[in-house]
């Protein structure tokens, strides 16, 4: 039977993980495009967001537009978009194109996917909340291969020069981007080490287990930005596409749409 919104909301998380994966590998599938490598390192990280911490008040940005699909299926996941709407990924005149779009979906709330600028926009979402002295928390999510933009460390100088400790960044840190490992594009030895120097909180997780991530996403706000620094798996949970860059881009075959479908299943 196939899976709808309304059918997974009041599930345990862990299945929620399972059917939202199956389905986002349904959506690229079907659209016979690439970037699942990316999306799926992420998938876990923005179902708990937005499933165990996001309030009423609070924002989110997509800085690693790329993995647009993610954030679709977790809005899927949430009922905030129907099973049609999936069904529209990557079709001419789509609001789900392959990098979110500025309109047409209420949750997105920019276009990103010229990475570097997600992280400068949450920024200004936060002070914004600060001066005006509106609740809720930002939180944004980055590559690590976003951190060879200039623009993503002019926004770290701001957020913490402004002390915007209703920020939260997380960043998706799988080691693989478009042209190989981060190490050997530009390697930042120690990412977490540099934004330490910054004067953030950084807390060091593995990106897909749940319990560490709902529990980093949760920490009380201190006098400090927080950044969690994720430890993922490029391909997370389909062992044909773990850790291998070419998944960045590859589109799924029926045969390997099956294979990766039978793994996720067994898991």
């Amino acid at each position: 039977m196939e899976e709808t919104p309304d059918k997974i909301q009041g599930d345990r998380l862990e299945s929620i993980l399972r059917r939202a994966k199956l389905r986002l590998l349904k959506m690229h599938f079907d659209s016979g495009v690439g970037h699942l490598g990316g999306n799926l390192s992420a998938l876990d990280l923005l179902l708990t967001l937005h499933h165990r911490v996001l309030g009423r008040d609070d924002q989110f940005v997509l800085s690693k537009g790329h993995a647009a699909g993610a954030l679709y299926t977790t809005l899927w996941s949430l009922g905030r978009l129907s099973e049609d709407r999936l069904k529209e990924f990557h079709k001419d005149h789509t609001h789900l194109a392959g990098h979110p779009v500025p309109n047409g979906i209420e949750d997105i709330l920019f276009a990103t996917g010229s990475l570097g600028h997600g992280l400068g926009l949450a920024s200004g979402l936060a002070l914004g909340k600060k001066l005006q002295g509106r609740p809720g928390r930002v939180f944004c999510l980055l590559s690590d291969g976003e951190w060879n933009e200039g623009s993503t460390w002019e926004a770290l100088a701001f957020l913490a020069h402004h002390r915007l400790t209703n920020l939260t960044f997380i960043v998706d840190l799988n080691g693989l981007q478009g042209f190989g490992s981060t190490a050997e594009v530009l390697n930042l030895q120690s990412l977490a080490n540099k934004l330490r120097e910054f004067g953030v909180e950084i807390l060091d997780i593995d990106g897909h287990d749940p319990v560490a991530i709902e529990g980093a996403l949760k920490r009380p706000v201190g006098d400090r930005p927080i950044a969690i620094v994720a430890r993922t798996v490029k391909g997370h949970g389909v062992s044909f596409m773990e850790n291998k860059m070419e998944w960045h881009y590859l589109p799924l075959t029926a045969e390997l749409y099956q294979r990766a479908v039978e793994e996720v299943e067994r898991a």
